[in-house]
């Protein structure tokens, strides 16, 4: 097979994780309240590791170059962005008949579509590269993609969306991977400084998500053996990228 082939091969596969929440389609209601604020915490810690683990080092990678402040200038204006794109999102959200959807689980869908179009670019990237490299970063990409998305799923449902729309959603989120690898083939040369720009741009997403939406969900708990609890879960999504970031520099 070409790269091209391996490319769009590789990212339907990657897509694929997002149906990793059917799981839950076989949880009574009950059980899934219990446990949603459990995914809220560790998409949380995913988050955050993502952002600090992955993103902004292959950002200072990417950019080649002593002077990070431009890479933390995107990263000021992703998180910014996503600052006042709430804003307004809280805006219709009380303007608005429905009150059922909280504005995080739009900035979830929107954070998620760009970070999978770099997921795709990236892999494109490393195809091109060749194939040993390509298949190493495809599976380092599924490995940190699959708590993310258990995650993220997890989120859409506690903000608001039925479980099975919550999955078609992530999975259209989640194909922008594919779209993504096809872009970065043929526009490889034209693409060569973009993941420098979007790459912080993305870490900010994530930053403000997890600290200004989810962290204040999982902190409003007034038990402390459920607290805890959360914490706990908060952290293994944070070990759960490290160990990804890890396992790729041995096998890498």
């Amino acid at each position: 097979m070409g790269p091209l082939e391996w490319i769009i091969g590789s990212t339907i596969g990657i897509s694929l994780t997002a149906w990793v929440g059917v799981l839950t389609l076989f949880f009574r209601e009950e059980l899934l309240d219990k446990v949603l604020l459990g995914l809220v915490a560790l998409a949380a810690g995913s988050l955050l590791g993502g952002a600090f683990i992955h993103l902004l080092p292959r950002a200072i990678a990417e950019a080649g170059t002593a002077d990070t402040l431009p890479l933390f200038l995107y990263l000021l204006g992703g998180f910014c962005l996503f600052y006042v794109l709430e804003q307004f999102l809280h805006w219709q959200h009380h303007h608005s008949a429905s009150h059922e959807r909280k504005p995080v689980s739009y900035l979830v869908l929107v954070s998620d579509t760009l970070h999978n179009f770099i997921d795709g670019l990236v892999i494109a990237g490393a195809f091109l590269v060749g194939t040993p490299l390509g298949a190493v970063t495809t599976l380092a990409i599924a490995l940190h993609e699959i708590p993310q998305e258990i995650g993220d799923f997890g989120v859409l449902v506690y903000g608001g969306f039925e479980r099975r729309r919550a999955l078609v959603l992530n999975y259209a989120t989640q194909s922008t991977v594919i779209l993504g690898g096809i872009v970065g083939f043929w526009l490889n040369d034209v693409l060569t400084g973009l993941p420098v720009v979007l790459l912080p741009f993305a870490a900010g997403n994530f930053i403000y998500i997890a600290s200004s939406d989810l962290i204040p969900e999982i902190k409003s708990e007034a038990n402390v053996i459920r607290s805890t609890l959360y914490f706990l879960v908060f952290l293994v999504g944070i070990a759960l990228m490290l160990g990804v970031r890890l396992l790729r520099g041995a096998i890498g």
